[in-house]
């Protein structure tokens, strides 16, 4: 359930994503934890993170990268991110500059600018993982964005749109 900026997630196992919940509190976000329900609150300013690396569970993720990166670009300050498990995981990259975001890479690191004010563009989705970190910039974006390729979308996030509208995202799929 979403509304105003609260998460509550049931029927999960914390400790599956205890990784993913640890980098957001550290950037902010108020957790409770109650058998299988998850609470999160959203801080009103999003800290930044450094040094955060992917690897092998329970490390970080590749495959919630890109949307960290999303989220980094909504900190308060400079964030980094390490990528060492695929090469051109970064694809999403220049898509997110094309919606304003301030990126630089070096190797497999990502140096991030946060404060990002996304404006709406017409985007590439490069994989499934992009896909979704496109999505996520686009609903916080000002203006219109439209989002080529999604058939990457749908391999892993079934009639996204439809569960996004129940929680107010003004979305829509083109034909």
């Amino acid at each position: 359930t979403l509304t105003k900026g609260d998460l509550k997630i049931e029927n999960l196992k914390p400790q599956i994503i205890k990784t993913e919940l640890n980098i957001l509190k550290r950037m902010g976000a108020k957790i409770k934890i109650f058998d299988n329900k998850i609470y999160i609150r959203g801080p009103k300013v999003i800290k930044p993170i450094k040094n955060i690396k992917t690897k092998e569970w329970p490390g970080v993720a590749t495959d919630m990268q890109s949307q960290l990166m999303v989220l980094m670009c909504k900190a308060n300050g400079e964030s980094t991110i390490t990528e060492n498990i695929f090469e051109n995981r970064f694809l999403h990259v220049g898509e997110l500059q094309r919606l304003g975001a301030r990126i630089k890479i070096k190797n497999n690191k990502a140096t991030v600018q946060g404060n990002t004010n996304f404006i709406g563009a017409e985007l590439m989705s490069s994989d499934l993982r992009a896909s979704v970190a496109l999505v996520l910039a686009a609903m916080v974006s000002r203006g219109k964005s439209t989002i080529n390729r999604i058939y990457h979308l749908d391999r892993g996030y079934e009639n996204i749109e439809n569960k996004l509208r129940k929680i107010g995202v003004k979305i829509k799929r083109l034909k």
